[in-house]
């Protein structure tokens, strides 16, 4: 599997940590939860298959994975921005947020030789 891809580790880690706040969620706002737990899930799965991939292909997955933590965050704002989240709601998973973004620009702006 993708045991030893830090970045995939750190993805399922900061699902995990958000998996509380999509629950409440899912009581204001079905829909956005929906939708936000799709993208925070679409994060780990593309991760994991870029890393079989190669070239092109894997790049254009890990940009994939990219969007849509970043789809992810945009949705965590629009539920405080509603109300239907707190600070607190995901203060547990904006650690591993802000590393996971950190791998994923490194995975998508490779160091030229």
């Amino acid at each position: 599997m993708t045991k030893g891809f830090h970045a995939h580790e750190v993805a399922l880690d900061w699902a995990a940590a958000l998996g509380p706040a999509l629950a409440k969620l899912a009581k204001g706002d079905a829909d956005l939860a929906r939708q936000l737990r799709r993208a925070v899930a679409s994060v780990p799965l593309n991760l994991a298959e870029g890393s079989r991939r190669a070239g092109k292909d894997r790049m254009h997955l890990y940009r994939i994975a990219a969007g849509s933590a970043e789809e992810a965050m945009s949705g965590l704002a629009l539920a405080r921005a509603w109300g239907h989240l707190d600070a607190g709601d995901v203060a547990a998973a904006e650690g591993y947020a802000d590393r996971m973004r950190a791998m994923l620009w490194r995975l998508t702006h490779p160091r030229r030789p």
